[in-house]
């Protein structure tokens, strides 16, 4: 104690020494070298990072499109609390980066009016979805105000949807009206859109992402559609109605995207992983059955025949996935080499030879188009579903590089090594596909939505994080097989609905957590429990 009085005394003694200066002591303790506040470009950037799940992780797996059938890397199963862990990962930290960046960006241009500002309302809306798809109820108009309070009530998911739709609309309105202004803004630090100044291309594209999304958020209520309160069939309906006021991509181009490269951003399948990876993972039936179904060119780019069916390397019946629930011990036995296969490998030329793989959509365009779809074919719109699910599902085939006419595949050797490929042309006739019974769209009914709704979860492979699980959540589609032979899933072989809240938010909030379970989930706060969204 006494120390501290003698420093306090000392320095009040120096700062009547000082008083006659002209700079206080702050001043001088100050290095002019050292950055005194985070510019939003540079923000920008590190929240842009949190939007991107990658390829092959648990996701791909529970989304069902891979399977893992070696379980010292990995295995199949969903979140548990056995295999996987139950708990959510909220987005707090990046949330509270994004008000941040909103302030840095509004006292550097000295008005709210700055590109940055609508970002901010984007990712709040991108963020605070994300969160409430894994859970339910949330933390929202109380939380993100630090040490003012620990303990924030819960907002209802509807009422976050409700308020996430309205910071998309506002975000689409600020960016168009600066883009139309043609003024200069500093709007640096962008990744997927790269670094542009003014009113720029980035913007542009930016604005495009924004009304993608909500398109998304509004065919993620499908089930509570009917709600006055959240106005889903008059927002579609306005969207679609005006692209000078609501501007979409037109090209898978045109995607809020992850891009690799080969000098330090390598895709997660690539050759130097190769060694690891040969035969311990294959791909999942619910994604590899419905291309073979429907003689779909895509599943010979994405994967390697099944040889040990005894099919020709180019019939499509070569191309079978396993059934994610099966027990690993069964699956491996349908996996012992390239030449006697019964389940189809990760397709070796395009994932495995080089660095970069493909680029990982985080907000994609032919999605965009199913979503589209989907709306019109329900009743919400006017417009084209037959044409929307034509442009996604061609989008799609761009992106594989699947041409209308001769293709060319590239295919493993049997017992070959990486690079050693069968070089194949194989013929497809985008009008003879389009026109198969399991292809055609049947209308604006039930199985049409259905078919849309299995060309977006085919459009969504290996990208987009968890929205192929959420779509099956949701609708159906594609049949997940449940029930105690799905072993491999865990949780007694059935898929869950939802993850637990995180462990600290249960002990740091309570009262507030305990209040929010028990409304949704008669006070259990469980992964199987259905919340609001799925009602």
């Amino acid at each position: 104690m006494q120390r501290n009085i003698y420093a306090v005394m000392a320095t009040a003694a120096l700062g009547l020494a000082l008083s006659g200066c002209s700079k206080k002591f702050s001043e001088y303790k100050q290095n002019p070298n050292e950055p005194t506040v985070v510019p939003p470009s540079q923000l920008l950037r590190t929240i842009e990072a949190d939007m991107y799940v990658a390829p092959f992780g648990q996701e791909e797996r529970n989304d069902q499109y891979t399977c893992s059938n070696y379980n010292y890397y990995d295995d199949n199963a969903y979140w548990d609390g056995v295999f996987h862990s139950q708990f959510a990962s909220l987005n707090y930290t990046t949330l509270t980066n994004v008000l941040n960046m909103q302030a840095s960006a509004a006292t550097a241009a000295n008005t709210t009016a700055n590109p940055y500002d609508a970002m901010a309302k984007f990712f709040k809306a991108y963020f605070f979805v994300k969160m409430t798809m894994a859970v339910g109820d949330l933390p929202m108009t109380d939380a993100l105000q630090g040490a003012a309070n620990f303990t924030p009530k819960y907002d209802t998911q509807k009422s976050i949807f409700i308020q996430c739709l309205k910071w998309l609309d506002s975000a689409n309105t600020e960016m168009g009206q600066l883009i139309a202004t043609g003024q200069t803004y500093e709007f640096s630090g962008d990744s997927y859109f790269a670094d542009f100044v003014g009113a720029s291309p980035a913007m542009v594209q930016w604005q495009k992402a924004f009304n993608a999304f909500r398109l998304r958020v509004l065919v993620e209520l499908s089930n509570q559609a009917s709600d006055p309160d959240l106005g889903v069939q008059s927002q579609f309906a306005a969207i679609i109605g005006n692209p000078t006021q609501y501007p979409l991509m037109t090209s898978w181009q045109d995607g809020v995207q992850f891009q690799y490269n080969s000098q330090y951003n390598y895709y997660p399948n690539n050759n130097t992983v190769y060694g690891t990876q040969t035969l311990r993972y294959n791909m999942a039936a619910a994604y590899t059955d419905s291309l073979s179904s429907f003689n779909d060119l895509r599943v010979m780019m994405v994967a390697e025949p099944a040889r040990g069916l005894g099919y020709a390397d180019t019939d499509y019946r070569s191309y079978k996935g396993a059934n994610s629930g099966l027990p690993l011990s069964t699956m491996t036995q349908g996996v012992t080499s390239n030449s006697t296969n019964l389940y189809s490998l990760i397709g070796r030329h395009r994932y495995y030879e080089g660095l970069t793989g493909e680029n990982t959509f985080i907000i994609g365009y032919p999605e965009m188009c199913f979503n589209i779809a989907e709306g019109i074919a329900r009743g919400w719109g006017s417009g084209d579903a037959a044409g929307w699910y034509q442009k996604g599902i061609f989008s799609d085939f761009d992106f594989y590089g699947v041409k209308d006419g001769d293709n060319t595949v590239y295919l493993q050797k049997p017992s070959g090594s990486l690079g050693d490929d069968i070089i194949y042309t194989v013929h497809f006739n985008y009008a003879a596909y389009m026109a198969q019974p399991l292809v055609a769209f049947a209308g604006n009914n039930a199985r049409g939505i259905s078919q849309v709704l299995e060309q977006k979860y085919i459009s969504m492979f290996r990208n987009s994080g968890l929205e192929g699980y959420y779509q099956w959540r949701r609708t159906g589609v594609p049949g997940f097989l449940q029930g105690p032979a799905q072993s491999g899933y865990g949780n007694g072989g059935t898929v869950p609905l939802r993850f637990q809240y995180p462990q600290d938010e249960a002990a740091a909030n309570t009262a507030n957590y305990q209040a929010a379970v028990q409304s949704q989930y008669a006070g259990k706060d469980d992964i199987n429990e259905t919340m609001w969204l799925l009602k």
